[in-house]
């Protein structure tokens, strides 16, 4: 999570919420590559989306809008709210406050009532009804390498990646701190895995091995997985989604295998999940728009 292979800072971000979700949705087509047929809906008018966060509770995406990327402190970037369709409710729904202002948003997390957005000095926290800002967590005491992507776990403690310090820092109560330092991989996604609440952690830098943790600070190598310069990864339906930037590709591992679901458009950055259509949401920084795809067909 600056996003596209073969630069060195890509960056990019489960769809779980505290929240409750439809006990039904459409089974997942599991059995063959996608191709453009699948693309249910594009977002347009986008500045560089480099992450998407699907809500259940108001049937909207919201998309993290990196527009120059990198880490300038330029105080351009934007969370935009779309609906189920790929309407765009508001463009510029949320975007920080003038002492903490959204520069290059990237990896987003729904904790309840609040939308956290990873950003270049920190944390930011949104009401996500109203896309006002309620927090902000500043990361500047460290030395920060590229801020990337956050989960949290179900007591709403907060992991966010740095690819560019190969770390993980934890947040608490508002307070930021180092969690796992001096990693193997340049870890950009995060996700849990909600089988086993553990978090699984994407590698960058063209590595393939992917690793766990879990409260308890037990790092263990989770599985070496086809594809390269790995951003967002989700669970659904007990697989593993993995959106790799080598082959322009969404793949799906299964915890013994890998294999390619879609051939994308373009680099696929931060992915979502509609976990009520079964739809993922493909964002593409050099493109400017997000394809949602219909793994229904």
């Amino acid at each position: 999570m600056l996003k596209y292979f073969p630069i060195l800072f890509v960056f990019g971000f489960l769809t779980a919420s505290c929240t409750t979700e439809k006990s039904e949705s459409p089974v997942v087509n599991w059995n063959s590559v996608q191709d453009s047929t699948n693309i249910a809906y594009t977002v347009t008018g986008l500045d560089g989306p480099e992450a998407v966060r699907y809500d259940p509770d108001q049937d909207v995406y919201f998309i993290a809008n990196f527009t120059g990327g990198g880490n300038d402190q330029d105080s351009t970037g934007f969370i935009t709210k779309a609906d189920a369709e790929g309407n765009i409710i508001e463009r510029e729904f949320m975007i920080g406050t003038k002492k903490a202002p959204l520069h290059a948003p990237r990896g987003m997390f729904l904790v309840n009532e609040t939308l956290w957005a990873v950003d270049v000095l920190g944390l930011h926290g949104f009401n996500k009804q109203t896309g006002e800002q309620t927090d902000f967590v500043d990361f500047s005491e460290f030395e920060i390498g590229f801020l990337n992507d956050v989960s949290a776990n179900e007591n709403g403690i907060i992991y966010v990646t740095d690819t560019g310090n190969p770390r993980v820092y934890k947040v608490e109560n508002g307070a930021a701190s180092i969690f796992l330092d001096s990693l193997e991989i340049s870890p950009n996604g995060i996700t849990l895995d909600p089988e086993n609440g553990k978090f699984v952690l994407a590698p960058w830098s063209g590595e393939t091995t992917f690793y766990t943790f879990d409260t308890e600070k037990d790092l263990v190598e989770y599985d070496n997985i086809a594809g390269g310069y790995f951003d967002g990864l989700e669970f659904l339906n007990g697989k593993l989604l993995l959106a790799s930037q080598q082959d322009s590709s969404i793949r799906i591992f299964d915890g013994n295998e890998s294999s390619i679901l879609i051939k994308t458009s373009g680099r696929p950055a931060d992915i979502g999940i509609n976990t009520q259509s079964n739809h993922i949401a493909v964002p593409y920084i050099a493109l400017d728009r997000v394809e949602i795809w219909d793994l229904t067909n």
